[in-house]
């Protein structure tokens, strides 16, 4: 399964790459493994060429050696190659061409519905798969495989591009890869090789001191460390043409108004529908 071997960046460059060079963390150990981790960015633009035989099966490999809340493996992923269907999924993302372009497009499903036919089966029912906490669990379980998938396939020389506006009509998304009650569509993950020409950069993260507390959790010195994280962020977005100056006016744009939500404000009612209790 050789694809284009990848190259790893050094500790000190790989570290200001992320972070920006007045905001690096302390060196601490380093390897190819953490390097690769650092080294991501979601590439929107693919080329036809296929990935190798068995890859797919390779990252659901990757996936399945992910942690699993009490080995119930609460998750599932639909591979989609099918050009139409990755079209109907592009509309509902917003008309994210990256969907259509990529050879392989995975969702990755909170899945509760194997837990409900292991019941039906086993002549009995599952109260406790009725409530949140069940759901919640589920999108830990696909999310925790999802992020193996992903390491995995960049370690192949892959790209890949998480696409959470699938949620901007789950309900279509569940009609379009027949799910069954039960089951939910947390996200896509565009993976391919990138075209020509499409090298994204690594964006620049919050501070560790915004992210990282020790004992307890402690605001200090928020505000300025915010700006300064804007001021990295708007170097960045001009740089890559983005229209979002910065990281606030991302968080503001997003949230300020619910309507930026869209068709997921209304998230609780449809899950409802599609065979979630949510108790």
């Amino acid at each position: 399964m050789a694809g284009e071997e990848p190259t790893y960046p050094a500790q000190s460059s790989a570290l200001a790459a992320r972070y920006g060079e007045d905001a690096v963390p302390a060196a601490g150990p380093w390897n190819d493994t953490i390097a690769l981790l650092l080294s991501h960015r979601s590439i929107r633009g693919y080329s036809s060429k296929p990935v190798p035989a068995s890859t797919l099966e390779t990252l659901v490999a990757a996936a399945q050696s992910a942690a699993t809340s009490s080995n119930l493996q609460t998750w599932s992923v639909v591979a989609v190659t099918d050009p139409a269907v990755k079209a109907e999924l592009s509309e509902i993302a917003l008309d994210q061409r990256n969907i259509c372009e990529c050879p392989l497009f995975l969702v990755w499903i909170a899945d509760l519905s194997r837990n409900n036919r292991l019941a039906a089966e086993e002549g009995t029912t599952l109260e406790g798969n009725d409530y949140l906490e069940m759901l919640l669990m589920g999108v830990a379980d696909a999310s925790l495989a999802a992020q193996n998938a992903t390491v995995a396939a960049e370690s192949l020389g892959l790209s890949t591009c998480y696409i959470g506006n699938l949620r901007n009509d789950v309900a279509r998304v569940a009609e379009l890869l027949q799910l069954p009650p039960g089951a939910m569509g947390v996200f896509g993950m565009c993976v391919g090789y990138p075209k020509a020409g499409v090298a994204n950069e690594v964006k620049p993260r919050l501070p560790q001191e915004l992210v990282l507390h020790h004992e307890r959790y402690t605001i200090g010195n928020e505000r300025d460390v915010r700006a300064a994280y804007d001021a990295r962020v708007g170097a960045f977005s001009r740089k890559n043409d983005m229209k979002l100056q910065t990281w606030t006016d991302r968080v503001l744009l997003r949230l300020e108004k619910v309507a930026a939500l869209r068709d997921r404000a209304n998230l609780n009612a449809v899950l409802r529908k599609l065979g979630f209790p949510l108790k």
